[in-house]
């Protein structure tokens, strides 16, 4: 199946479930209102039971499942938003409006999706005085406001930190969803430690906050124990070295949010991956509005310089400045096929560029949601337009895409024959202009010489599908 013919498989469409048709039915045929309140209780106390959002299958359409959003009202209740990470469109945001069923406090959306999607979502109520605007200029302009107020699902346990406040965001995964085995704290396992330092750049002034991962065999480790041998894990056994080294942009999210490390613990018990050391510079703050779990990325900061400037700027720093700075302190290879660079969005775009430009320091590169264009605030860009289609003068990375000659152009440094092995993650709901950018990618690092290692999952460019991805890679990049 091409991946055009994944894509409309897997689009969501409108659908009525099967229990909030057979509720209307009830509500029909009920004799009084309080035979309507009582079937109303009865279906929230099912709902309850058996979580949210229900999932239900399609009669003679076993590869999709009718996936309903609930959202219990009031009288306050004007009109309820649904923010699904994959559903819906940004400049139309009236679609997901959540339906009401008359007469309760019902609020419903349904779609039908592949068995296979995942994704997080949140929901918000406007409980505004007064009438929804009837314009639809106002009405987008009201729905996007309420965005920054949205909130978990209450009847779904599954969370998700969002990046901007101590909030959360639901996720749901469907029953042919890529399982996770590795997410999660897991008890009774050795665990590593996690680290916050300030590390100097080469520029004057510069300077970046990077959280650091220890493996349990190397979690008392100091700079005076940076030698292979030397016992200060604590555990009485020797610390293995040198290590491998992941470089992962978003280090406040992956650690200071979601607790990665649990992941890294739990495949290091299990023996899927190497003790390995991580280090995670902070990201700037460029998740999508409203407190998403989208990628923010590693720069530029006030005052850089923009585009590939910026992205050569931090390709210094990871090579020249940080993974010099750890190798003092810690026992770590200098092997680049045992030194991976990974990003996801933008953050994505800066390890592809690191990686391809620098390829005598990172041998292996892991990937998710590549964004098109360069990073957020580098003067090629209005606010709003991070997803447009690119052009031959206007590339995620300078040469990576092919230009309007359809010429494939190699980045300065990259010799065509040989460089990182890229492990590259797209998603059937990544965006428009994404998704032509993760197209153009494999082709032309393929004409390059580099071996490309492509997933294709059933989600966005949403952190619920990039834990499990990013473990993935993980594993085979390492084994």
């Amino acid at each position: 199946m091409s991946d055009a013919a994944r894509a409309a498989d897997a689009a969501p469409r409108p659908v009525t479930g099967p229990r909030i048709a057979r509720l209307a039915r009830q509500l029909e045929a009920a004799r009084d209102a309080a035979a309507r309140d009582a079937l109303t209780e009865a279906f929230w106390e099912g709902a309850a039971r058996t979580g949210t959002p229900l999932v239900e299958p399609l009669d003679a359409d076993p590869g999709h499942r009718a996936v309903t959003f609930l959202w219990r009202g009031h009288r306050a209740t004007r009109q309820v938003l649904l923010m699904a990470t994959g559903i819906g469109d940004h400049g139309r945001r009236a679609d997901t409006l959540l339906h009401h069923l008359p007469g309760t406090d019902v609020w419903y959306l349904g779609y039908r999706l592949r068995a296979d999607h995942r994704g997080s979502y949140r929901l918000v109520a406007d409980i505004s005085p007064g009438p929804a605007p009837a314009d639809p200029a106002l009405l987008q302009r009201r729905l996007a406001a309420l965005t920054a107020h949205g909130v978990a699902d209450p009847l779904n346990p599954c969370r998700l930190p969002v990046r901007r406040r101590a909030g959360e965001s639901s996720v749901f995964a469907l029953p042919e969803a890529p399982a996770q085995p590795f997410a999660g704290r897991r008890p009774g396992i050795r665990r590593g430690a996690v680290e916050r330092h300030t590390v100097a750049g080469r520029a004057p002034g510069e300077a970046r906050e990077v959280w650091t991962y220890l493996p349990p065999e190397g979690a008392g480790l100091s700079g005076a124990g940076r030698h292979s041998g030397a016992d200060r894990s604590g555990s009485g056994r020797p610390v293995p070295g040198p290590l491998p080294v992941l470089v992962l942009c978003d280090g406040g999210m992956w650690f200071g949010r979601l607790g990665f490390q649990d992941t890294l613990d739990a495949l290091i018990a299990d023996g899927a991956l190497p003790p390995l050391v991580v280090l995670s510079p902070d990201a700037e703050d460029t998740g999508a509005g409203g407190g998403g779990t989208g990628a923010g990325d590693v720069g530029p900061r006030p005052g850089e310089p923009g585009g590939s400037e910026a992205r050569a700027a931090l390709a210094a720093f990871l090579t020249d400045a940080l993974l010099p700075w750890a190798r003092t302190r810690w026992p770590l290879t200098a092997d680049a096929d045992r030194t991976a660079v990974s990003g996801q969005g933008v953050g994505g775009t800066t390890a592809l560029y690191a990686a391809l430009t620098r390829p005598e320091r990172f041998g292996r590169v892991l990937v998710q949601s590549p964004a098109p264009g360069g990073p957020p605030g580098d003067g090629r860009r209005a606010p709003g337009e991070a997803d447009r289609p690119l052009d031959g003068r206007d590339q995620a990375l300078d040469g990576l895409a092919p230009g309007p000659d359809g010429q494939d152009r190699a980045p300065a440094g990259g010799a065509r024959s040989c460089g990182p092995v890229v492990h590259l993650a797209l998603g059937l709901h990544d965006g428009a202009a994404s998704a032509e950018h993760g197209a153009a990618l494999v082709p032309a690092l393929r004409a390059r010489g580099h071996r490309v290692v492509r997933t294709v999952y059933n989600g966005g460019p949403d952190h619920a599908c990039w834990q499990g991805l990013l473990a993935d890679a993980l594993v085979a990049a390492f084994r």
